[in-house]
């Protein structure tokens, strides 16, 4: 089958408001439920009072209901004394208050001097400490309005004014139907060309978030037929249907083609990034969307689309994410032809929010979990230059972002146990790490991007480590060195070593299969130190220019057998299951500006790496020496 092109490259809005109006006819069904289910459930009809609250005049206290012309005259020299059911009746809070009487004293201004007779100090006034009927909510009285998104407080008032149902938009079943021949369900066995489903799971959870309900069906295979039966299953038994995946322009997607079989196709492709390959369509009357397959796609689209036809469905009113001003910290290039949505990773430096893109793949999952806000890239801008002031639309609390460390600068997996670690603290602060190398954290301290930056940097000349590069590019700024560990650099190499390297030189000698890491990265910086010293050119290597941005990413690609070896260190090759050849210690510091050493944030970032906790955790990793660890270098 040869590959289909997109139908249409509509600008993002013009799409979603066309879709919206074709399929408004599907909005605000309603349905009635019991009271006490509605927290959540906007009103569609208003709600009016059948009963006042309280239906009766009622004792407010704990004491004695009389009338208050009994009472006058009383005072501390001349007590009246009363007799039970002559003069007055006993009553507990929330007691019907007869209708002869019209006051009630409270236990407590009342002295007991003998079996049914009582003395009072006070004369009381009409209806003191009496809870009128209607006090609260009067018969026929407006609850809560058309419109009105159900809080726990107002089923409680609607209870107590005799509200036992109430008229609430429908609430949508979404159908959510994952696809592609190569997706199998969590658990499964893996080989090689298998996908695990994450997606439907994800949308589901996304669509409770968004107050529909959902039903996930199971796995289907790319088979035209198959993919038809149960598309027509699922639009007869929900309100709202999601095909995943199958709606881009290859030989085996076919969701385009089902839904126009079916019923009718509006749009078919949108001209944002990443989501491309939006469907937009209709089969009986019901709306159907084509979600691409890649997941961060999928969640822009399901969070810029399908929300909110959730939210009309149901007469939610759309909130809009808290947007805030941040500085960008890199530059940022995009195409002419789409909006793009970039997450971002913030952090509260100095006086200012500074933000960083992460990974702009579509396939880039954990962009998204650590995304803290998303920047919009208009479709007629192609680039944001770095430090421009740009409006980012939170995905996180703007406290947690105040309490978090930012750390720009080389990688090691103690940042993953540091940050665990943190937040586990009673502070309960945040860690927020960007693998730029080295040289990458350096650049970020000069320009007042970062709190921390770990940095490895070997002087080629003095042997010394991170001091000299201070020394050079930060030195009209105050920079302190906090000492971390000396750690094991060295090759990673497949279990049993197959290949028998022993050394650097053998790289080149052997031709084997090499993985770098990206430029700025101490590590690299390494490799090329030692290239030199051997008089090895960057050429003579196989994979000099393969990057990778973490020592997991290296051992990772190692152990997979894309590669035969890796420059890295000894905890990510241990972690990884791999052989690993020593080749030198290195010194790993956290570069930091002197005035952040009184931050609370650092502070209580010291007081983890000094616990004993941490320390175990390094003796577990291997390969750390941290017998310097917290001291600092001014």
């Amino acid at each position: 089958m040869a590959q289909k092109v997109y139908l249409s490259n509509y600008e993002f809005k013009e799409a979603l408001n066309k879709y919206l109006s074709e399929i408004s006819s599907v909005f605000l069904n309603k349905e009635v439920i019991n009271t006490e289910e509605g927290l959540g459930r906007v009103i569609a009809q208003a709600v009016y009072s059948k009963i006042s609250s309280p239906f009766y005049n009622c004792s407010a206290m704990d004491g004695i209901a009389l009338h208050s012309s009994k009472t006058i005259g009383a005072s501390e020299k001349h007590p009246i004394v009363l007799e039970e059911g002559k003069d007055y009746i006993v009553v507990d809070t929330g007691d019907p208050v007869p209708k002869e009487y019209d006051c009630v004293i409270m236990v407590e201004d009342i002295v007991n001097i003998a079996e049914n007779r009582i003395q009072i100090y006070k004369s009381a006034a009409p209806w003191q400490n009496i809870r009128p009927l209607g006090e609260d909510i009067v018969e026929k009285q407006l609850i809560v309005p058309s419109g009105h998104t159900v809080r726990p407080v107002d089923i409680g008032a609607m209870l107590a004014g005799g509200v036992n149902t109430i008229e609430v938009y429908k609430k949508p079943l979404v159908g959510i139907i994952p696809t592609g021949t190569e997706i199998v369900e969590p658990g499964s066995d893996l080989k090689v060309g298998d996908i695990i489903d994450f997606n439907s799971r994800t949308f589901s959870a996304q669509v409770i978030e968004y107050g529909g309900t959902p039903k996930r069906y199971g796995i289907v295979k790319d088979n035209y037929e198959i993919l038809k039966e149960t598309l027509k299953k699922a639009v007869s038994e929900c309100d709202i249907v999601i095909i995943n995946a199958g709606s881009s322009a290859g030989r085996e997607d076919f969701t385009s083609d089902l839904i126009a079989d079916l019923g009718k196709v509006y749009v078919h492709g949108i001209a944002i990034k990443p989501g491309k390959p939006t469907i937009m369509g209709r089969i009986n009357n019901k709306p159907v969307l084509g979600i691409p397959g890649y997941p961060v796609s999928a969640y822009i689209i399901m969070e810029k689309v399908l929300k909110k036809i959730v939210e009309n469905y149901q007469g939610l009113k759309t909130k809009e994410p808290q947007k805030v001003d941040a500085i960008l910290s890199r530059r940022i290039m995009s195409s002419l032809k789409h909006l793009e949505f970039v997450r971002m990773k913030l952090g509260y430096v100095g006086n200012k929010i500074i933000a960083t893109p992460l990974s702009r793949g579509a396939g880039a999952t954990m962009s998204l979990v650590r995304a803290d806000g998303t920047l919009e890239v208009p479709q007629n801008v192609e680039g944001i230059e770095a430090g421009t002031k740009v409006e980012i639309s939170l995905m996180r609390d703007m406290e947690e972002i105040k309490n978090t460390i930012v750390c720009i600068g080389s990688h090691d997996p103690i940042l993953d146990v540091l940050s665990d670690m943190l937040h586990l603290s009673s502070k309960h602060y945040y860690l927020s790490s960007a693998h730029t190398g080295s040289m990458g954290g350096i650049m970020a301290l000069k320009n007042e991007e970062t709190h921390i930056a770990p940095i490895h940097l070997l002087d080629m000349e003095t042997g010394e480590y991170n001091i000299s590069y201070i020394n050079k590019y930060l030195k009209n700024k105050d920079i302190a060195l906090i000492k971390v560990v000396k750690r094991i650099q060295g090759l990673m190499v497949q279990k049993g070593n197959p290949l028998s390297l022993k050394s650097i030189s053998d790289i080149s000698e052997k031709n084997v299969r090499f993985v770098n890491r990206q430029r700025g990265a101490g590590t690299r910086l390494l490799l090329d130190y030692y290239l030199k010293k051997l008089h090895i050119s960057p050429d003579q290597i196989n994979g000099y220019e393969r990057e990778e941005f973490t020592h997991l990413s290296v051992a990772a690609a190692v152990a997979n057998g894309d590669v035969d070896c890796g420059l890295g260190v000894y905890s990510a090759a241990d972690m990884m299951g791999l052989d690993f050849i020593p080749v030198c210690n290195e010194e790993y510091d956290f570069a930091v500006p002197v005035q952040y050493l009184e931050l609370d944030i650092i502070k209580e970032l010291l007081k983890v790496m000094k616990s004993s906790e941490f320390l175990k955790k390094l003796d577990e990793l291997g390969g750390y020496d941290y017998s310097d660890i917290c001291n600092i270098i001014y």
